[in-house]
């Protein structure tokens, strides 16, 4: 089974929000139906990029690399976001 990290981009504040998933459809409808509470003030959302991996420790470290300081700088290096 593959796991994911994604960035989601808000429609509202064109803000992003960072996650990982085994079910990246099912996720982005947890967030859109406001069943998250970190997100549930910034609906709707899209993905907007992500990743695969083969184990959900390696898309967990990629979500806190993305998170990180050096992770957001690389992220925006390359026009992600």
């Amino acid at each position: 089974m593959p796991f994911y990290t994604y960035i989601l981009k808000s429609l509202k504040d064109d803000g992003y929000y960072y996650g990982h998933t085994s079910d990246i459809d099912n996720r982005l409808i947890k967030h859109n139906g406001k069943k998250v509470r970190s997100t549930k003030s910034r609906t709707p959302f899209v993905i907007h990029y992500f990743e695969t991996f083969e184990t959900k420790s390696e898309a967990y470290l990629q979500e806190m690399y993305f998170k990180s300081v050096e992770g957001k700088k690389c992220l925006r290096e390359k026009g992600i976001i």
